[in-house]
């Protein structure tokens, strides 16, 4: 299990914002970065943390996105507002992966068609598939346009496999917690480290040592985490040097 890092993007700045707070009319904040997404994309590299994201919410992201990919060729991944004709751009710009949800979803439902062109065109070996998840009567069902809209794709071993063959990794976020410092998520956590047959990343509701402890202890090698609001570079308790030290 290791430490993956982030870089969330909202209006052209570094920030952390509550997850379930996109789709209202005014975005809770809970930390904007004075500094540019290069200042921390440069920290990741400098102290040898890979696998992280830049997740794009929203237009207005661009700029600051290839600035982040520029002083890390190969280092981060990148989401948001992903598709097949763009994936190529971000990966010559210096993305080791690209991120993407709503695109391969159309009215709610799983497009194959879109499946089959993104790795046709880019490589499995590519691709990261990000199935943030909310709860609705019990299960939790993948959340699509910036985690607005309710797809009616439950998470379940099935679902696991069947987006496995198109992708290298899973991001997920528990998105009723993004952002909350609450808590993670634990029968999210306990569904993807019992049916995800490949490597997995969590997020959301991260708060404590704790915490990252339960996942170490679910996740059986095959989960691993980010953590955002609760990081002390974006003003929360946990420890950054703590967390490269020990899971780095």
């Amino acid at each position: 299990m290791k430490f993956r890092p982030c870089i969330d993007l909202h209006n052209g700045l570094v920030k952390q914002i509550v997850g379930s707070s996109l789709g209202d009319s005014v975005v809770r904040e809970n930390f904007v970065a004075k500094e540019g997404a290069d200042h921390f994309a440069l920290l990741y590299k400098k102290d040898g943390l890979s696998g992280g994201h830049v997740i794009m919410l929203g237009p207005g992201n661009e700029e600051q996105a290839l600035l982040a990919l520029g002083a890390y060729p190969g280092g981060l991944q990148i989401g948001g507002g992903i598709n097949a004709d763009n994936a190529g751009h971000y990966l010559d710009k210096g993305a080791s992966h690209i991120i993407v949800t709503s695109h391969v979803f159309r009215q709610g439902r799983i497009d194959f068609q879109r499946l089959e062109e993104l790795k046709k065109r880019v490589g499995k070996n590519r691709i990261v598939i990000d199935l943030s998840s909310r709860k609705k009567a019990g299960d939790y069902y993948i959340v699509t346009d910036r985690w607005t809209q309710f797809t009616d794709c439950k998470i379940t071993s099935e679902t696991l496999d069947i987006f496995s063959s198109y992708c290298d990794e899973f991001l997920v976020h528990a998105v009723d917690v993004e952002g909350k410092n609450s808590g993670i998520e634990l029968d999210l956590l306990k569904i993807l480290s019992q049916y995800s047959p490949i490597m997995t990343t969590y997020a959301g509701g991260i708060k404590s040592l704790e915490d990252i402890r339960l996942i170490e202890e679910f996740g059986k090698a095959q989960i691993d985490f980010t953590v955002g609001s609760s990081l002390d570079l974006f003003g929360g308790p946990l420890s950054y040097e703590e967390l490269v030290k020990n899971f780095g």
